[in-house]
């Protein structure tokens, strides 16, 4: 009933992959030699086709009224950050303050300096960085924080640039990039300790998360100052 022999490609079944390809029988002559259906030029030759086949009305109408449609009014994302976790708190910069995310590294202490958020300095791709301790920073106890579940949970450090200045920031998690609408940006709750609220700019939501969105401004002025 099939056939994958011979030079009239015509007479091929268009789905053949699903009947004596990969996701049938496997008794296509030619999967021994192409091993996997995506790799046949019978296969190429159906999305070949496919690509260059007619578009009749329905299709172009369909697609038209799409493009017709009036916009829902939802806020625009036009804002970004680097979202992160200390202790029990979820928080973020902006990813623009940010070159890269680095795994763990020994932190050597440096004599009469470590301490208050100085942590030391890490070696990281052979250049070394300041290790700033932002839970110390902003008060947060990192000894409640919830025990690690998955195997992407892990500990993790941030290189942050600022003002010429790069800094080394140990995170307990790193969730990832989050794009929000800077409209959404909501005021951070009375309930908040003292110490983390005075840092904030506001607070956004992702999914479940409550992410506190840090004042980059000022969380820079204070790693700024602890190296002097």
């Amino acid at each position: 009933m099939y056939t994958t022999t011979g030079t009239d490609v015509q007479d091929v079944i268009h789905d053949c992959w699903n009947h004596i390809g990969v996701v049938g029988d496997q008794s296509c002559t030619k999967l021994p030699a192409n091993v996997h259906c995506r790799n046949c030029e019978v296969y190429a030759d159906a999305a070949q086709r496919n690509l260059q086949r007619p578009v009749d009305a329905h299709y172009q109408q369909e697609w038209a009224s799409h493009f017709r449609a009036v916009s829902d009014g939802g806020a625009v994302k036009d804002s970004s950050v680097l979202v992160f976790r200390l202790g029990r708190e979820w928080l973020a910069l902006p990813t623009q303050v940010f070159d890269a995310v680095a795994p763990q590294a020994r932190t050597h202490v440096l004599p009469h300096r470590s301490g208050a958020g100085l942590s030391g300095i890490v070696n990281i791709g052979g250049k070394l960085y300041p290790c700033m301790s932002l839970a110390t920073l902003l008060g947060i106890d990192e000894q409640g924080a919830p025990a690690a579940r998955g195997r992407h949970t892990f500990a993790r450090l941030l290189l942050m640039r600022w003002e010429d200045q790069s800094y080394a920031l140990p995170v307990a998690d790193l969730h990832g990039i989050v794009r929000y609408a800077a409209s959404a940006v909501q005021t951070p709750a009375a309930t908040i300790n003292k110490g983390l609220s005075r840092y904030l700019s506001g607070v956004i939501t992702e999914g479940e998360l409550r992410i506190g969105c840090l004042d980059t401004a000022l969380i820079g002025f204070q790693l700024a100052r602890l190296l002097r």
